[in-house]
């Protein structure tokens, strides 16, 4: 088990960017996870419904963002999660992953610094917004 991050109020850590977002992502991704609607993979549908490319399922977007999270400061000591969809994602998108300490705080034998979470796309238009609560070294 890795130790937890040492990190101070106000603090980031290197952002990641992956994309552009391609069909196969969303496609392997709705096949990992069942969600077989029709803006995930349909090019005809989604132009009918006014979308300008194939969407991205926002779990896909949170998975990522979860993924950035738990290579900082180690999954073992993700304690809350928890995230906000705000703009669609479409295939083409390439994606920007960070996040900044907002608090510390002690809770019983553990403490625990809370990070503001945010996903965006490359025109800085956030699509997921969110924070979680991981436990820090101090």
């Amino acid at each position: 088990m890795r130790s937890p991050v040492r990190v101070l109020v106000g603090q980031t850590h290197q952002e990641r960017t992956i994309g552009p977002l391609t069909l196969t992502d969303v496609v392997r991704f709705a096949g990992a996870g069942g969600d077989f609607n029709p803006l995930h993979h349909d090019s005809e549908f989604v132009t009918a419904a006014g979308f300008p490319a194939i969407v991205s399922m926002g779990q896909l977007q949170a998975g990522m963002l979860a993924g950035w999270l738990s290579d900082w400061v180690g999954v073992e000591h993700v304690r809350e999660y928890e995230i906000r969809f705000v703009a669609p994602v479409f295939v083409g998108d390439v994606l920007t992953f960070g996040g900044k300490v907002s608090a510390i705080r002690q809770q019983g034998v553990e403490r625990l610094a809370t990070i503001e979470l945010s996903a965006a796309k490359g025109d800085g238009t956030a699509v997921v917004l969110g924070k979680a609560a991981v436990v820090v070294d101090g």
